[in-house]
Order: C-alpha cells, then structure tokens, then sequence
C-alpha cells in the first residue's frame, strides 16, 4: 500500500501521475520540471513572437526545478535533507552541465550530506524544459 501525494502549491502534473507516492519509509517523486507553479510558464524560456523556443537559461530552470522539488517535499512532510537520490535529466549535456553543476553545489555544499546523483543527457523531455529531477527522499520524522 501506498500513499498518493497532491502538491496543491507545485505545479500540476504533465500527465495523469501524482507529485509523489509514499511507500513504507520511502517517498518517490514523479519527475519535476521548471514550471512556475502559479502561470505554469516554463521559467527562463524565450520565445519568438511565432511562439518558437529562442533560448533558454539553465541556472533560472535549475533553480526553479529544485524549488519546485522542495514544495513537494514539504506537502509531503519531508525537507530538502531527506533527499537521498536525485536523478537528473539535461537536454543538452555539453552546454548545460556546468552551469547546473553549479547550482547543485549551492543546494548541496556539503558532500557528506548531498543525497547519491545521477545525471543523464537525453535528446528531449515531454515539453520545452531542459532539466527535470526524478527523486527520492526518506524522511527523517513522522509525516501528517
């Protein structure tokens, strides 16, 4: 048995999946992306005036999918230490690694307390983002 988890405060699901699911000590994120969560926009997309994607920033879509993730935790009663394996997906691998990597570094400063990390580079995500975290997370209290 498991426990289905609804984010009111995240950005809705691309798809018919909850924001996350608890089973026994475990909570597993669903795969989360840099959506504001109040316009559903994707954060640091430009696009031309036909609607095509111009450009991105990766550090702004960094840091909007790990606020996201964070909301998620937090409707889930964890916290950002309970993370204990992410894994990341880059859309382009070469150009954007080490500006994420960056970022990582200030979410995670201390590696003895960073959760494991896998980071993979793949051709395309559902829609136009270019990182994506799939999580996992052992919270550390009882959750409500």
């Amino acid at each position: 048995m498991s426990d289905v988890i609804r984010a009111g405060a995240a950005p809705k699901p691309v798809g018919q999946y909850p924001h996350a699911r608890r089973v026994g000590d475990l909570l597993f994120l669903s795969g989360i992306g840099p959506r504001d969560p109040a316009s559903n926009a994707i954060v640091g997309n430009v696009h031309d005036a036909e609607g095509r994607l111009i450009s991105y920033d990766i550090d702004a879509q960094t840091r909007a999918v790990f606020a996201n993730v964070r909301t998620v935790l937090e409707a889930s009663g964890a916290r950002w230490e309970d993370l204990v394996d992410v894994t990341v997906y880059l859309t382009d691998m070469a150009h954007d690694f080490k500006a994420y990597n960056a970022v990582w570094a200030e979410y995670f400063p201390d590696i003895d307390t960073a959760p494991c990390r896998t980071t993979l580079g793949i051709t395309a995500l559902p829609t136009q983002i270019a990182i994506e975290l799939k999580c996992v997370a052992a919270p550390r209290g009882k959750s409500e």
